[in-house]
């Protein structure tokens, strides 16, 4: 018994930090609407790899806090290597690059909504 009430709270305090967050968006903090989309390829930022990047204003910037792979292949017909879409953001720009607190990349008409919650 004993065994078993140990197993239970790790699985229950430590496994869920392991998954993928499904939590909200900070309140306090604004969020925003951005497009984003493989900066190489779609935003012209440039570098030897793809990179997920958002669009802020005019203004790109590549993301620290979430990936390109964290929302399928890249590749993919649909992909951020070769479409453009929308996302809900938090985070705030620091050193030319966006830090992501909060990215939900937005329903397009094939595909259902992804959230990585940081």
């Amino acid at each position: 018994m004993k065994s078993f009430l140990v197993l239970l709270i790790f699985s229950c305090g430590v496994l869920p930090a392991f998954s993928q967050a499904t939590g909200s968006p900070d309140p306090h903090k604004k969020i925003q609407v951005v497009e984003v989309s493989c900066g190489k390829c779609n935003f012209a930022l440039g570098g030897e790899s793809c990179k997920l990047a958002v669009r802020i204003k005019g203004k790109s910037y590549f993301v620290e806090g979430a990936a390109i792979d964290d929302f399928g292949d890249a590749h993919a017909k649909a992909g951020l290597c070769n479409a453009v879409r929308k996302a809900a953001v938090q985070g705030e720009i620091v050193d030319n690059k966006f830090k992501a607190t909060y990215f939900k990349l937005l329903d397009d008409k094939k595909k259902k909504g992804l959230k990585v919650v940081i």
